[in-house]
């Protein structure tokens, strides 16, 4: 795909979904962070029930961790991997306390360095919160990269690499939010809808014109 169809595509894209924002449900830095920490082979409306009465008991580092690992996997129980994600969640909240002061730091190696967070989670933090032109690849966007053509790569981190290098810096933030919702709802992995797809004139994917409209 050519630098030129890449913004065309992405244009569409807006377009499409002119609002994008995270699908997840917060109310402040902190708990967005452990709501991707949480949604790591989980879906977003998955996290967001958990979660719900989780931050009502516990909505900054301090209450939670006086939660401890238990009670906190009380009320994660329903999300995949739960307990290995209370044990770093609980472990994450410690560490925002005795190293940044109960704060969620804004560098990619402090991001880094709390447990259960990395390349991944750190792009969409850096994203959303901190205003900042990253490219967060979860299995949508690596998927969409690769059937269109937009930023092929054998691994998440050539697929995100290409995408920094390809998407125009102005359009590179909201564009995380474009193509995850693209592919969460149009581009899906086994059936996607190319019949009411909006970027089929630059999608590259050889069998989109074999897919029926849907009746």
């Amino acid at each position: 795909m050519s630098l030129k169809a890449v913004r065309a595509f992405l244009t569409a894209l807006d377009k499409a979904h002119p609002e994008a924002r995270s699908e997840l449900i917060y109310h402040n830095t902190f708990e967005l962070l452990v709501s991707v920490v949480l949604s790591a082979q989980a879906t977003d409306v998955s996290v967001n029930k958990a979660t719900r009465a989780l931050y009502e008991e516990a909505p900054d580092p301090a209450s939670m961790a006086a939660l401890g690992e238990e009670g906190i996997a009380r009320h994660i129980r329903t999300i995949g991997l739960w307990r290995s994600k209370a044990h770093n969640v609980a472990l994450l909240c410690q560490q925002l306390l005795e190293k940044h002061g109960g704060q969620v730091p804004g560098t990619r190696e402090e991001l880094e360095a709390l447990p259960g967070v990395g390349r991944k989670t750190a792009n969409v933090i850096l994203n959303i919160a901190f205003d900042q032109p990253t490219m967060a690849v979860d299995t949508h966007i690596f998927r969409l990269g690769n059937r269109t053509g937009l930023a092929p790569g054998k691994t998440v981190r050539a697929v995100e690499d290409e995408l920094v290098r390809r998407i125009p810096a102005e359009m590179l933030r909201p564009a995380h939010h474009w193509l995850i919702l693209h592919g969460r709802y149009v581009c899906k992995a086994r059936t996607p809808e190319c019949w009411r797809c909006p970027v089929t004139e630059w999608c590259l994917y050889p069998e989109k014109n074999k897919i029926p409209p849907r009746r």
